[in-house]
Parts: C-alpha cells; sequence; structure tokens
C-alpha cells in the first residue's frame, strides 16, 4: 500500500489443475475446501470486531500492531484537519527530540477506522517518527485515552516512518471506533533532533508533550507539558457511515477561532457542523457532510509570509495542498479577504483579491467542488481602520453579493454588523478587538450560514 491508501494484493497466477492425476485430484479438493473453511472463519471473526474490544493496543505485545484492512463499510472522509502554517520558533536545533507529542483534535463525524497525515512541511532535515498512536481521549481538558481504543499506528505495515523536508505521509487505515463530537489523542515519538517543527500555532485546543517514548501511554501521567498548539498533525480522516463527503473552510483567523473559548470548540465551523446535523437528524433534506477548518491566523488571499517555504502561505498557495487534496472534499467555503485590506501598507486592489478569490474558485471548479463565499465583517474600531480601507471591503462585497464570484453566499457581514452603524461589528458579537467575533459572533455565523447551499455540486463550466 502507499500512504494507508486502500489496495489490494495481486493474486498469484494460477497453476492448471485439470493436468493433475486423478488420484490426486480428490486429495486437491479436500485441501481446498480445508482453506476456504478457514479463510471464512478468519473473515467473519474480523468482520465481527467493532474495534472497541482491546485488541491491538499497545499494552498487549502479543498483538498484531495495526488492524490493518478495515472491515466495516463507509465512506472516507476529513473529520478534523489544520493547516501547517509555520516552523515553530525555537525548535530550529533540537525539534522535539526524545518527545512524545501528544495532539488533541476534535472530530465531526464518527468513523468506524481512522488514519492520519502528519507533514514536515517546514522542517530542514527528515523527520523520523517511530512510534505514533491513535486513541479517543478519556474526557475533555486531559491526555489520558480509553485504554480499549489505544492503537499503534503504521506507516506502509511498520510502526516507523521518515518524512523527508517538505513532505508529508499518510499512515495505514487502523480500525477504531471514534465517536463524533469527540476528543481524539493522536501522539508521535521522534527520538532525534530534526527541527525545525512544522506546527499551527493557533489551536485553541490544548495539547501535551511527554519527555521519552510515551506513545502506548494510556494514563496520561507523562504528558506534564501543555501547549496551545498542533505539532506535525494536518488531518484525520475517519471510515464513516455518517457522512458523504466533506466541507473544507479556508479562511484567515476567524475561521481559526483565535478569539474563541479554548477547548470548548466554539469555533463558527464547529457550530456549523453541529447545526447541519441536527437539522439532519429532524429529518430535513440536506447533504451529510463532515466539516473540517483549514484557517490560518493572518492568511490573505494573494500575499505570502517570510522564508522558504512561506509561513502563513497564501490561500492562492495553498488552496491545492489545504482544499483540494482533503479527503473527499465536496464543497469549499472560503472566507478570506480582510488581511489583504488590512497588512496592505498600501492600500489594497480590489480587483486583484477578486481575481485572487475567482482563481481558486476555477480550481475547485475543476476539480467539481462548489464553491461558497463569505462577505467580509466589518471593522471600524481595529487599529487598521481607515475610510480608504473601507471602501475597498465595500466594492468587495458588493462583486460577492452580485453573485460575480461565488456558486453561493454566506452573508457574515449583514448577520455581524451593528444595524446602526455597519462599519462596524454589533456590540454582542465583537470579542472586544473589532475585527474578531465573540463565542456569539462565531455562533451567529454558523446560524447565518444557508445549509441549502450546501447541495448541488460545481457548475458545469461552458
Amino acid at each position: 500500500m502507499t500512504r494507508g491508501r486502500a489496495g489490494g494484493v495481486e493474486p498469484a497466477a494460477q497453476q492448471p489443475v485439470s493436468t493433475a492425476p486423478t488420484k490426486y485430484r480428490a486429495l486437491l479438493a479436500l485441501v481446498v475446501a480445508a482453506i476456504m473453511a478457514l479463510s471464512t472463519a478468519i473473515y467473519v471473526g474480523v468482520a465481527s470486531d467493532d474495534g472497541t474490544r482491546g485488541r491491538n493496543t499497545l499494552a498487549d505485545s502479543r498483538l498484531p500492531n495495526n488492524a490493518a484492512a478495515p472491515a466495516s463499510t463507509g465512506t472516507w472522509v476529513g473529520t478534523w484537519s489544520t493547516s501547517p502554517a509555520a516552523a515553530e520558533p525555537g525548535t530550529e536545533t533540537t525539534g522535539m527530540a526524545d518527545r512524545s507529542v501528544r495532539n488533541v483534535v476534535h472530530t465531526s463525524v464518527g468513523g468506524t477506522s481512522a488514519r492520519v497525515t502528519l507533514s514536515n512541511l517546514y522542517g530542514q532535515s527528515p523527520l523520523s517518527v517511530t512510534h505514533a498512536s491513535i486513541a479517543v481521549a478519556a474526557g475533555s481538558g486531559t491526555a489520558a485515552a480509553l485504554p480499549d481504543t489505544l492503537r499503534q499506528l503504521t506507516f506502509n505495515g511498520g510502526p516507523a516512518v521518515v518524512i523527508p523536508p517538505g513532505r508529508q505521509v499518510m499512515s495505514d487505515a487502523v480500525r477504531v471506533v471514534v465517536p463524533h463530537d469527540a476528543d481524539v489523542l493522536i501522539t508521535t515519538y521522534t527520538p532525534d533532533s530534526s527541527g525545525p517543527v512544522t506546527y499551527h500555532r493557533h489551536a485553541r485546543q490544548t495539547s501535551y508533550v511527554a519527555r521519552g517514548d510515551h506513545t502506548a501511554d494510556a494514563t496520561g501521567a507523562p504528558y506534564t507539558e501543555r501547549s496551545g498548539s498542533w505539532r506535525y498533525l494536518t488531518a484525520l480522516d475517519v471510515l464513516s457511515n455518517e457522512a458523504d463527503g466533506t466541507v473544507v473552510v479556508l479562511g484567515d483567523s476567524i475561521t481559526d477561532g483565535i478569539t474563541s473559548t479554548a477547548d470548548a470548540n466554539r469555533r463558527w465551523t464547529d457550530v456549523l457542523y453541529d447545526r447541519l446535523r441536527a437539522q439532519i437528524a429532524a429529518g430535513r433534506d440536506l447533504p451529510r457532510y463532515s466539516v473540517v477548518n483549514e484557517g490560518i491566523s493572518g492568511n490573505q488571499v494573494l500575499a505570502d509570509g517570510l522564508g522558504r517555504p512561506a509561513d502563513n502561505p497564501s490561500g492562492l498557495n495553498r488552496f491545492g495542498r489545504d482544499v483540494l487534496e482533503r479527503t473527499n472534499a465536496k464543497v469549499v467555503v472560503i472566507d478570506l479577504g480582510v488581511n489583504d485590506i488590512l497588512r496592505n501598507r498600501r492600500l489594497a486592489d480590489p480587483n486583484a483579491v477578486l481575481a485572487g478569490l475567482r482563481t481558486m474558485v476555477g480550481q475547485a471548479h475543476a476539480r467539481g467542488l462548489k464553491v461558497v463565499g463569505a462577505t467580509l465583517m466589518p471593522f471600524y474600531g481595529h487599529r487598521g481602520y481607515t475610510e480608504p480601507r473601507e471602501a475597498v471591503r465595500q466594492t468587495i462585497n458588493a462583486e460577492i453579493r452580485a453573485g460575480r464570484v461565488f456558486d453561493a453566499v454566506a452573508d457574515f457581514d449583514r448577520a455581524l454588523r451593528d444595524p446602526y452603524d455597519p462599519r462596524r461589528l454589533k456590540s454582542e458579537y465583537d470579542s472586544g478587538d473589532h475585527l474578531h467575533p465573540s463565542d456569539a459572533g462565531y455562533a451567529r455565523m454558523a446560524e447565518a450560514f444557508d445549509l441549502e447551499s450546501l447541495k448541488g455540486s460545481a457548475p458545469a463550466e461552458l
């Protein structure tokens, strides 16, 4: 197999048996019948295991490392993801040598098997991961795992993998029941110096670090160091009967949820999925999709950050990796552009920003993805506000609302602005910096999103 994707082994060419002497044919028939009976018994035994019996836990060395090929049926979708955003400062020399990094992520949909993607995008030397594991967390805000869910992750059948600089790798699929709306622990151990570390700074989720190899630890006791960032990990996919595809949300700090309450999963994308799931459960005819978040704080449509590869790569630069390569992506939601206005020392050209957005739409359409685009929310009172910048925002929003950019529109501007002064956020939706929403503001964004806009596919190109 390659990168953990499902694959089969070509059967060996069968030798003709019709020429075998008659006296051996009866014996051969008995052997074949015995093999078939044994195969059936093995298949039934595997298929009846839902992955929760504690089989293949790291604590039991007598058992195989990984229940590789999922026996369950379903669709592979993304249940969580993040964008590799930068090289972590201070890790250039030692990286995370002799450390176990236990990333905590929150699922949207559940599944019966899982696989993860690890990235060394910003590394300058090969990243050696000698052990990795996955488990469902024992609760919220803990490094402890439910012991029966702890599984060793493998890569092309082995427990270790070396990721070259600038590359990523997907693990093999492992059978484990992953619930929806749950915390999952993905742990990696790196024995050697391999900095700088590829990370996503603003996780709004507490993860953990331990000295030494504690990938097999279910208690969480060795994980005494806390972290507000995600390291190496960029995606968690599940084989799911709950979803038929993935909604990918590409955005900046507002999508990143930078002002949302930490460890509470109150980003607008979290609330959006909860709302979608509840509406489907109530009988509404809506697509069964998961929702994954590809927001990076400070992200722009056009401009990259510094470095090679660039920290905080532009939406245009990362669109292929963060959207088109996401598992079973069906719809992309784009909420970008405000940083192109605020971070440009000179006045941003609205036509250039719109051209960048249209380029991403064209790339999405070429891959069959529908595109929902968001209007840019107000920022009066923020230190970067000027009347000319406000005019640029209004020009971009007018084109979006007119339907000349995206397939459908999420009008977050109209939903969150102060009706008495449309240049500013309504006070109850303002986190206090006059740019980013409060928890109530993020919830309002999700409520204002038209779930019907998730229906359908990319329009046919004429």
